[in-house]
């Protein structure tokens, strides 16, 4: 893992940039935003995606394999926090002597001169920026963005705009936040996690409070969440030169959640500055309306009318990996979705209800990060638990961290009080054909983990065509293979 370098002074001039780990969703919109900007930018990932190819389509060369020799001329090296260290790109640049930028200080340097609205939060930052820079272009704006995930209406993550404003997903899990400027800064929820780089609950705390601070004009912040609450007091204590203002259900928040009704695509009232508005989203779930109020807050407190900004957030039609559907095969749904924290998975599965019907809920979880695992196995069990009919369990994804051994998927599926609603597959040929075999016209399936449990959607799609003799759906990657597990249709 690389983290950033909060004191390094970023060179005006980057001269020629490569980008390690080029297909991520914020390094490869970062990477389009320099392209664009007229840097000659080069990059490597260890697998094509979606973002690789785009990428290459726009003149982008871009390798699959990482090797010393992918630098070549490159002046400047920029690499995703993921990277380990022996990563022979890496060590290349160091033995060069050429500045490494983390991708947050990449972004800070597209970002310089701009007033910068950063959205931060442990979880609806990307659907929250990408309701934002929807609801800015709807009035009219046209404001640079750089978002953590592809943005379904514009079908990019990132782009250059001629507004002063700047709209960024800001990064908290390594302080990647307090790197940018921020004149407006707009904060979802503040649940602690990242305690593997904080090292405690206080710091992480200390960190929003640090990042709330800094905003220049405005601080929007939840008046619902404990953790948001918390932040609030130790600003209102120290005192802050921005303006603050609170959004949410509580009844002194500023702009205040009177009603919601999640039953289809979610339909809420809102009250702001002693008027009442009405609106409804094309996206589900109640967390929805919530993020939709912030990114409210947001455009009334740069000056937009409110009924216009409602009307220019409600053209939002999600975020790539949120919610998003793949495939219909035999009456069975499949969908994706990027949540990999408990409380992600039980916003998920709420909203996934409102779609279900008369059909089953089957979760496919795939854990991400042993250090996460080993934290929350309990809490992850409860609400698959409490929110899917059903729940197969995947190996878990270390990204960037070493492999523990006793800490696996096993860990989740054995937290469940009742065994029968659960099932650890850790090997996804076996999943794909087990889910198939319990599949019923009617069920819903939502794979989740921000790991690349997105790939065994094809595995999922060509096995229940199997099952119902139905070819069809699509959907991006590849898998793996091999062994089983048990739970009989229910």
């Amino acid at each position: 893992m690389i983290y950033p370098d909060l004191e390094l002074e970023i060179p005006d001039d980057l001269g020629n940039v490569h980008f390690v780990g080029i297909g991520g969703s914020g390094m490869s919109g970062i990477a389009r935003m320099m392209h664009q900007a007229g840097v000659r930018v080069t990059g490597s990932d260890r697998s094509a995606n979606y973002s690789t190819e785009a990428l290459e389509k726009l003149g982008i060369p871009v390798h699959i394999g990482h090797d010393a020799a992918n630098v070549g001329d490159a002046d400047t090296l920029v690499v995703t926090g993921a990277l380990w260290t022996d990563n022979p790109e890496y060590q290349r640049a160091l033995a060069q002597g050429l500045p490494v930028l983390h991708r947050s200080q990449a972004l800070a340097w597209l970002a310089r001169g701009k007033r910068v609205v950063s959205v931060a939060g442990a979880h609806g930052k990307t659907t929250s920026t990408g309701m934002l820079v929807t609801g800015l272009l709807g009035l009219g704006a046209d404001p640079s963005f750089v978002n953590g995930g592809i943005i379904e209406s514009l079908g990019v993550s990132s782009g250059p705009g001629s507004d002063d404003l700047f709209v960024i997903e800001a990064d908290e899990s390594d302080k990647s936040f307090l790197l940018y400027d921020t004149a407006v800064a707009l904060i979802t929820n503040v649940d602690p996690e990242h305690l593997d780089f904080y090292g405690s609950r206080e710091a992480f705390m200390q960190a929003f409070v640090d990042f709330a601070s800094g905003a220049r004009e405005q601080v929007v912040i939840s008046g619902d969440d404990p953790g948001a609450l918390e932040v609030l007091e130790a600003l209102q204590t120290q005192g802050t030169a921005a303006a603050i203002r609170t959004f949410g259900f509580a009844e002194g928040a500023d702009v205040r959640i009177l009603s919601v009704d999640d039953s289809g695509p979610v339909r809420f009232a809102v009250e702001i500055d002693g008027s009442r508005y009405e609106s409804q989203l094309s996206v589900y779930g109640r967390h929805n309306a919530v993020n939709a109020v912030g990114a409210l807050a947001v455009l009334t407190g740069l000056g937009f009318e409110a009924g216009a900004a409602l009307d220019a957030i409600a053209e939002f039609g999600g975020t790539k990996r949120r919610f998003e559907f793949h495939a219909e095969i035999g009456g069975v749904r499949v969908y994706d979705d990027y949540a990999h924290h408990p409380t992600e998975v039980a916003a998920l599965l709420d909203s996934a209800r409102a779609v279900v019907g008369e059909g089953r809920l089957i979760a496919i979880h795939q854990p991400h990060l042993y250090s996460r695992t080993r934290l929350f196995h309990r809490e992850f069990a409860e609400v698959l638990e409490r929110g899917a009919d059903l729940t197969v369990v995947l190996a878990v994804d270390g990204a960037r961290e070493d492999p523990v051994p006793e800490v696996t998927g096993a860990l989740v599926a054995d937290d469940f009080a009742d065994p029968e609603r659960v099932a650890y597959v850790p090997e996804w040929s076996d999943a794909a054909e087990y889910l198939a075999r319990i599949a019923r016209p009617g069920d819903v399936m939502v794979t989740m983990s921000c790991g690349t449990v997105y790939r065994i959607i094809p595995q999922v799609v060509e096995a229940l065509g199997a099952r119902f003799g139905e070819a069809g759906g699509s959907a991006p990657g590849a898998a793996p293979a091999a062994p089983g597990a048990a739970l009989e249709e229910r």
